[in-house]
């Protein structure tokens, strides 16, 4: 079969979980990718500036980084995970909603910035449920996982489209326009030929287009909201919601009671998984733990050096789509803008559909096999992007390319990194973390050298970062071998020692039955 039975076994087993953790991120994606193609509605509708309204983006992503730092906090029971996934996927939800509503940048920025600490949370609840429950066979699934962060990318543009304005509101300047420009066509394909990159765009005689951008947020507040209502559903499958006439236990004696019986019946609910496992939890409570105290320099090093790998990876798919469309349509590409507006929408399709194939890989290969392909992959695609840097044809497949390859670098990361540390460390906080703090850097780093040495410099970037990416990971490669023999050795130095006490128990045994049947 193309997928053993002990898989299939294990997903019908928690396939109700696994499910509800899939649709979330599936609001994650929807969330994350709505606000560049409708950004310039959203200035006419806030009558604010163009440095004004790039303060919504800083918001989202700075919210984000914090929601994906404490978000683990909220994994110490079930009903806490439940409850924060709930909460956060209806918050996105209301945020689609009252936009529209948000007539003053401030209050824009605010509701951006309360989705981004949702995401930030659902990132991080998510990655470390799915890893909890499946642990060693986690690589699958969270391919899985990730896909729908691109799935919900995909389709949240495409809901924002048909209802965009074409007209600006005539109080942009020249510098700001090329910007908004971007912003404008990184995710969206239609044609604004009419307009000049380097000119600001003009009213129709008109008068301005009335904007109806609102019907699409209250297009994606709908579609997302059965994605709460799955949550909830779970949590009354779990019987977790307390006010249900269900007869079930009080939530706290539901909890203890798996903490008591986790040791019994193995498998019998996920909390008793999570309690097993329990090395997971938020950013600022895994450098307090007590317990780090005595491991080896290769423990830290395999965190810091994987969650470095991440924050340049994730910088580079931040960055690429990000900017994607400036170089394009920039010397020496100077492509259309209704052609260099299908990069972005490539990219995340090859993102997409690279998450879709790595699920069946990442059951036949190891994650660190997959890894040491994809990165080696990008590296190869950026440096042909460069040796090919006039060829309009290269910058699609490339795009493309690397979407593919820059797909599953973190679902992999994530299960590479877990399976080293035995699921006891707090991988998934930190790569979480440096993950979205990489895209947060990255995208403003970038923007700004392009801005400062042209647009030849977007892929010399690219190149850079990938090529520290690559580097580290062999470094963290190299602290795997001295943290395998680490635990090699110690597991040495136990069985020595109770060795020894094996001994002594059995010969205080023998010297007991003699003296036993002297007596008799």
């Amino acid at each position: 079969m193309f997928v053993d039975e002990r898989i299939l076994t294990l997903f019908k087993r928690n396939a109700h979980h696994t499910l509800t953790y899939w649709s979330v991120f599936f609001s994650f994606g929807l969330c994350i990718a709505f606000l560049g193609p409708t950004i310039l509605d959203l200035q006419c509708q806030t009558n604010s500036t163009l440095s004004q309204i790039t303060w919504v983006f800083f918001s989202q992503q700075f919210c984000l980084l914090i929601g994906s730092s404490i978000g683990g906090v909220f994994k110490r029971t079930l009903f806490s995970a439940l409850s924060a996934l709930f909460v956060s996927a209806l918050l996105i939800s209301v945020i689609f909603a009252i936009i529209p509503l948000c007539n003053n940048v401030l209050l824009l920025a605010i509701a951006m910035a309360v989705s981004g600490f949702a995401m930030g949370i659902i990132d991080t609840i998510a990655n470390i449920q799915l890893v909890t429950i499946y642990q060693r066979d986690s690589a699958v699934f969270l391919q899985a996982l990730h896909f729908f962060i691109g799935f919900g990318a995909l389709v949240s543009p495409l809901i924002a489209d048909p209802f965009l304005s074409e007209t600006g509101c005539g109080n942009h300047t020249g510098n700001g326009t090329e910007i908004m420009h971007h912003f404008r066509n990184m995710l969206r394909n239609s044609p604004i030929a009419e307009h000049n990159i380097t000119q600001s765009p003009l009213p129709h005689e008109g008068g301005e287009e009335e904007s109806i951008v609102q019907y699409a947020f209250w297009i994606m507040a709908l579609i997302n909201l059965p994605v709460p209502i799955a949550v909830l559903f779970l949590m009354y499958r779990e019987q977790l919601i307390p006010c249900c006439p269900s007869g079930t236990p009080r939530l706290l004696d539901k909890d203890e009671l798996a903490m008591e019986t986790q040791q019994g019946a193995e498998g019998s609910d996920v909390e008793q998984k999570e309690h097993e496992v329990g090395g997971h939890g938020d950013i600022f409570s895994c450098c307090q733990n007590d317990n780090l105290r005595g491991l080896p320099v290769s423990f830290f090093m395999i965190h810091i050096l994987g969650g470095m790998v991440l924050f340049m990876t994730d910088g580079i798919v931040g960055a690429y789509a990000g900017f994607v469309y400036t170089y394009a349509v920039a010397p020496p590409m100077l492509l259309p803008h209704k052609t260099a507006g299908y990069l972005a929408s490539i990219f995340w399709a090859a993102i997409t559909a690279g998450r879709l194939l790595s699920i069946p890989l990442s059951y036949r290969f190891q994650p660190v096999r997959l890894l040491m392909f994809n990165l080696a992959g990008a590296i190869v695609t950026v440096l042909m992007l460069l040796i090919f840097y006039t060829s309009s044809t290269f910058l699609f497949a490339g795009t493309c390319l690397c979407g593919l390859f820059l797909s599953s670098i973190f679902p992999c990361m994530l299960a590479y990194t877990e399976d080293i540390l035995d699921y006891q460390g707090c991988a998934t906080s930190v790569l979480v973390t440096s993950a979205g703090m990489g895209e947060m850097v990255m995208q403003v780093l970038v923007g700004s050298i392009i801005q400062t040495e042209g647009s030849y410099s977007f892929l010399l970037c690219g190149m850079i970062i990938a090529c520290i990416g690559f580097i580290l990971f062999i470094g963290l490669l190299l602290f795997h071998r001295m943290h395998r023999n680490y635990l090699t050795g110690t597991t040495k130095k136990s069985a020595m020692v109770e060795e020894p006490a094996t001994e002594q128990n059995g010969s205080a045994r023998t010297e007991q039955k003699e003296e036993a049947a002297e007596s008799s």
